[in-house]
């Protein structure tokens, strides 16, 4: 996993990216601003936590998930985990601001985890995880009421800032069929 990496260099930890600061032998350490321990469950981690590891993409290669930063937006709560066949069903709730970057079938990073989007309902969203995606992770390891890092689809974060800077920035996160109409995005 650090074969080559070097201090500046990026790896998300659980989905959080973080700076590489020195490379010590086996590990590697990393700042954690006020911000980071705020926003992240990083706030709850304690020495010998499981944690999933990835370090930054190299463009130019394959692009096995989808667009994120490790800036994480939301914490959600793990609400179920169950199988489903060979497969597992995740439950997350998350906060109510975060429900505009939830789209079924759209894509969202759950502690650092590309996963689809299954159903969105009011509060909470469901995802599917393969059986190599439970065993290689730490979904293996969650139960109902753990914390977990949420991250919007990169690409569905700067969209709906646009939409919603130009439909009315004073009224962000209000966007309606109406107003999307009325300023030209949806045609009848």
């Amino acid at each position: 996993m650090l074969d080559g990496t070097e201090p500046g260099q990026s790896i998300a930890v659980s989905g959080v990216c973080l700076t590489v600061e020195k490379v010590n032998f086996g590990g590697f350490s990393a700042f954690l601003s006020r911000e980071t321990l705020e926003r992240t469950t990083f706030r709850d981690i304690r020495p010998g936590d499981p944690v999933n590891l990835e370090r930054a993409l190299a463009f130019g290669g394959r692009l096995g998930g989808h667009l994120v930063s490790g800036h994480v937006e939301a914490i959600g709560r793990v609400e179920d985990l169950k199988e489903d066949g060979e497969a597992f069903i995740l439950a997350v709730s998350s906060p109510a601001e975060f429900k505009q970057f939830l789209v079924s079938k759209g894509s969202i990073a759950v502690d650092g985890v590309s996963l689809t989007i299954v159903e969105v309902m009011e509060g909470l969203f469901t995802a599917a995880l393969i059986p190599e995606t439970f065993e290689k992770t730490t979904f293996r390891l969650k139960t109902p009421g753990d914390f977990v890092n949420l991250e919007p689809d990169l690409i569905l974060k700067y969209v709906t800032s646009t939409i919603r800077q130009l439909v009315d920035p004073a009224e962000a996160g209000t966007i309606t069929m109406e107003k999307l109409r009325d300023s030209g995005f949806i045609a009848d």
